[in-house]
């Protein structure tokens, strides 16, 4: 391992409730050995370190031969938390199935509204999660057992876990609901208690430290080329017509970036991480002016927290605690109809705004099957008796991942990479994001 290198071997390892003493009662499967490592080289920065090589060995997930519970006597509890995302209501599905027909636990519940199901006060009471009670669900998006935002106290909800008689918890949710996934497992490791508690990361704008993509994001991009093909349509139908598409990604855009390398017709994107001026010599309205000279047409995409340098800062936070972020693409419809209607030239502008689309629709296949893998492999792991974890997927393998890591920092678009040269090729919009060429320039924390 690279001295500049900030990870051990300790900083990937999973905590364990005990000891594993208990024959799986899996009847047919390959078993995966406790001690398996897989070796993968990854960035230092991903770690908070000086961007380089690192390499790193993380614990390879699936089923164990010899389990923590007793699987018949234990009780477990789903909760899903944050936005909506294709693909909640697969994970789900999958943790139910596994537990139920391959481990044949005690009971499964669904927790109400995100964290607020677990406090009282709210009155949302946890409903009974059976095989027959989920076996369609995977076939609508959203999730069937609602969602909500907002921090709640850990120990409220570590007492709602004891008195519900809870021994696993599984929390899907982003980065703020894996922190809130930390701070529950303290608080049971606090009062010595034994319950596992497993996160499966979900977030639209693939934005989870190390987590190489993120279930959803797939089907998300899918869905946002069909946005941009329709704004490509009303562009090229009317002369000097503009597509403006706004996609999701509030400090991240890959959603934007990957569209973008889908469908070939986008001229401008506009991402969190790269910024841009409206105006001067690689201004976007100049060079915008150039294309519709020699095109007649355009389609930019903006993601939602591109741009917010040049709108006023709202001072407010949502109740995730995320900043309030102004409207770059209502800010940018405006700034370009006063442009030309300056310059006496006569545009054509549409504007799509696809995100809650995008977000409330069904998993397509390539995502169900990933939540499948995902819902399968937590379970595993929490009947292993292994906490503060999350499964996921680093490229093309599946391992379990600390919670501490996994919440250090948020994943965004590297502007000095191949993959963000790939994109500034595919739109041609090098003078107003510039490639920079110098891998040690990394995206801002």
């Amino acid at each position: 391992m690279e001295d500049s290198c900030p990870i051990a071997p300790a900083d990937t390892a999973i905590a364990s409730l005990g000891p594993a003493k208990i024959p799986s009662p899996l009847p047919y499967c390959r078993f995966v050995d406790d001690n398996f490592r897989v070796s993968m080289e990854l960035d230092a920065a991903d770690f908070g370190g000086v961007p380089g090589p690192c390499r790193a060995e993380f614990e390879v997930a699936g089923p164990r031969g010899n389990i923590y519970y007793d699987s018949s006597k234990v009780k477990v509890a789903i909760v899903t938390c944050g936005g909506l995302c294709p693909g909640l209501n697969d994970v789900i599905r999958a943790i139910v199935m596994e537990c139920c027909h391959n481990y044949h636990v005690a009971g499964v519940l669904g927790i109400r509204f995100g964290l607020q199901g677990f406090i009282e006060a709210y009155g949302y009471e946890p409903v009974p999660l059976t095989p027959n009670a989920v076996s369609d669900i995977h076939q609508f998006g959203g999730t069937v057992l609602g969602s909500s935002r907002g921090p709640q106290k850990p120990e409220e909800i570590v007492d709602a876990l004891e008195r519900l008689n809870v021994g696993m918890l599984f929390v899907i949710g982003g980065d703020g609901s894996m922190k809130a996934a930390r701070r529950i497992q303290e608080e049971i490791a606090r009062r010595r208690s034994k319950i596992s508690v497993i996160g499966v990361p979900k977030t639209i704008d693939n934005d989870v430290n190390l987590v190489t993509k993120s279930f959803g994001f797939d089907t998300a991009v899918e869905k946002a080329t069909e946005a941009i093909r329709c704004a490509h349509t009303e562009a090229i139908a009317a002369l000097n017509g503009i597509g403006v598409v706004k996609v999701m990604g509030r400090e991240s855009g890959f959603i934007a970036a990957q569209a973008t390398l889908a469908l070939k017709e986008v001229n401008y994107v506009l991402v969190p991480e790269c910024d841009f001026d409206l105006t001067g010599p690689r201004g976007l309205l100049p060079s915008l002016e150039e294309r519709l000279s020699a095109r007649r047409h355009a389609v930019i995409v903006v993601a939602e927290g591109a741009g917010q340098k040049l709108l006023p800062d709202t001072g407010a936070r949502d109740a995730s605690g995320n900043p309030v972020l102004g409207d770059i693409a209502q800010y940018l419809c405006g700034e370009i109809e006063g442009y030309f209607r300056s310059r006496d030239m006569p545009i054509t502008l549409k504007f799509i705004d696809p995100s809650y689309i995008i977000r409330s629709v069904p998993a397509n296949a390539n995502d169900r099957v990933y939540c499948g893998f995902l819902g399968q492999n937590a379970v595993h792991a929490a009947m292993a008796g292994k906490t503060g974890m999350v499964v996921a997927r680093l490229f093309d393998r599946y391992v379990h991942l600390p919670l501490d890591l996994v919440t250090l920092r948020r994943k965004m678009l590297n502007i000095a990479s191949d993959y963000w040269r790939s994109v500034l090729e595919s739109t041609g919009q090098h003078a107003v994001t510039p490639y920079t060429g110098d891998p040690s320039v990394f995206c801002p924390v």
